[in-house]
């Protein structure tokens, strides 16, 4: 069976045995006590590596929305929230909603509505908090960061952004031949876009293979919310197993990363070469490691996906965020190999081609 359902990208793996001992799994305590041992560590290097001042480690992106809003909600706010909003940061604008801020929704990566809809909320005396994912994995497309950080900063509010797809994959300057940029950083880095306004939530779960958050930002919003989160009153903290798994990823990032990524693209590639040839579209430009395909030919994509599963191919049947119809998606990790691929583009095209016989 070749499983193109896995999130490691990197496909970085922490076994017990590949990580610094531990004496016990936490300390008893929440973190507004006492950080556990090497999270600051790891939190400075990761608001490094994401081009931030400060950051904070969490036990996952959903403890980091739960508390941000209210933290932000301290000052007169309403949200802006991007249509296409993964859960986890939706989930926290509900809560927000539930609590009495604003919340409004705004088209899928549309800057100008989004400035509109800023300018309205300014003229209320309201500060807009823009909320968005970094890359969309359903239509294959990076946020317009760079447009949402100006509009946030020309109206006195905050950008707020879900990194979890791109921290580990998207980095500096990209271009032909390093089509992801350089270092991993994610997207602040890829968009060159930095300000005390930006807020960055991520997970190392998919490109770092640590299921640990990390919120960054500047040094006095991370205070704030070192001050008044209340998951870091009320839950626990990272486990010293997560926190020594991030820190080994991060090892690996600087010593192996950029001939993973490269490694990651040529793979990337080849499958959309082989599904084009097959009769598929592609969701998006950019070989990001999530791809979602269409049939051109208006095969029932259902079908196409158990014949698939019957020649051993596992891939995943979901949702566009800019289509009506399902897509087929394969998620593309450095474990897979050339021969996977090609027997995929061979596989899909032999089920394409019966659909359209049929």
């Amino acid at each position: 069976m070749f499983d193109f359902t896995s999130a490691l990208y990197l496909g970085l793996r922490h076994s017990a045995q590949s990580l610094d001992s531990w004496n016990a799994l936490s300390l008893g305590k929440p973190a507004v006590l006492q950080e556990p041992p090497g999270a600051e560590r790891v939190a400075a290097q990761l608001a490094r590596l994401q081009g931030c001042e400060s950051a904070i480690l969490l036990p996952s992106t959903l403890h980091a929305f739960w508390d941000l809003f209210q933290v932000l909600g301290r000052e007169p706010i309403a949200i802006i929230r991007d249509a296409g909003l993964y859960a986890i940061g939706r989930w926290g604008t509900e809560r927000a909603a539930a609590l009495g801020i604003p919340v409004h929704v705004c088209p899928h990566h549309d800057a100008e509505r989004m400035a509109r809809l800023a300018w309205r909320l300014s003229r209320a005396k309201l500060r807009p908090v823009i909320v968005t994912d970094g890359f969309c994995p359903a239509c294959g497309s990076v946020a317009p960061l760079r447009a949402h950080s100006e509009i946030a900063a020309r109206y006195g509010g905050y950008l707020v952004i879900d990194d979890t797809q791109a921290l580990g994959i998207l980095g500096d300057s990209p271009r032909p031949g390093c089509p992801y940029g350089e270092g991993g950083g994610g997207s602040l880095r890829w968009h060159q876009a930095f300000g005390p306004h930006i807020l960055v939530a991520g997970s190392l779960a998919k490109g770092f293979g640590a299921p640990v958050a990390v919120l960054a930002g500047s040094r006095e919003l991370m205070n704030r919310f070192r001050r008044e989160s209340e998951t870091r009153v009320h839950c626990s903290p990272p486990s010293l197993a997560v926190i020594h798994a991030a820190h080994r990823a991060l090892l690996w990032n600087r010593s192996h990363g950029e001939a993973l990524r490269a490694r990651l693209a040529q793979l990337v590639i080849r499958l959309r070469e082989h599904m084009i040839s097959a009769g598929f579209s592609p969701m998006g430009t950019l070989p990001f490691p999530v791809q979602s395909f269409i049939p051109q030919h208006r095969s029932d994509v259902t079908l196409v996906y158990q014949r698939l599963l019957r020649c051993g191919i596992t891939a995943l049947l979901a949702n566009a965020c800019r289509a009506l119809t399902a897509m087929l998606t394969f998620i593309v990790t450095t474990r897979n190999r050339i021969p996977q691929i090609d027997y995929v583009g061979r596989m899909a095209a032999r089920a394409n081609t019966l659909m359209e016989a049929s």
